[in-house]
């Protein structure tokens, strides 16, 4: 497992080490011993996965402390434009994010710690996405930006995604005060 580090302190880049004959392939999608050997204890209480079609984008959404949680996601099928924006607000990268495409083919895992809103686009109908979570879903403590924010200026590559009501109505930026 090839762990990489992004411009954006915590955020993670995970490639695994395929191994692949005629049958097919296998890989480690999670490694305890592996993380804990790059510093990161992680304990991870709950997994998660949708199914989307095409242009539909979730996001961007995160947990409040004392629930916050981190995010071990990759894509099972199809592709995503998997976005993190760094809302820790004593972190010199507040505000800004990082994005990176997850696909079956290139088998990317992308670690989000707590501190971070994140999202993604499906680009190819019935993609699978999952995650990892190390906490639970607490309604109380969910928040979300607007995907849209001009503020900060995510280029999704998608026109006139499928987005939820809760989605449409998120919080822009510019009035967002972080409990990170």
């Amino acid at each position: 497992m090839e762990i990489i580090k992004t411009p954006i302190e915590g955020l993670l880049v995970i490639r695994p080490k395929i191994f692949g004959d005629d049958r097919g392939h296998f890989f480690e999608s999670w490694s305890k011993e592996s993380f804990t050997k790059n510093g990161m204890d992680l304990d991870f209480v709950q997994d998660n996965q949708s199914l989307s079609s095409k242009g539909v984008l979730r996001g961007l959404h995160f947990q409040n402390p004392p629930f916050a949680q981190g995010k071990l996601v990759r894509v099972i099928k199809g592709i995503v434009l998997d976005v993190a924006v760094d809302i820790r607000k004593d972190s010199p990268t507040y505000g800004q994010h990082f994005s990176i495409k997850l696909s079956e083919k290139n088998k990317t895992i992308f670690w989000i710690p707590p501190g971070f809103a994140h999202g993604f686009v499906t680009l190819e109908d019935d993609t699978i996405f999952t995650y990892k979570c190390t906490g639970v879903y607490n309604k109380e403590s969910e928040g979300a930006l607007l995907w849209s924010d001009k503020d900060l200026n995510i280029d999704w590559g998608v026109e006139n995604p499928l987005v939820s009501d809760k989605d449409l109505v998120a919080g822009n930026f510019i009035n967002f005060e972080s409990q990170f």
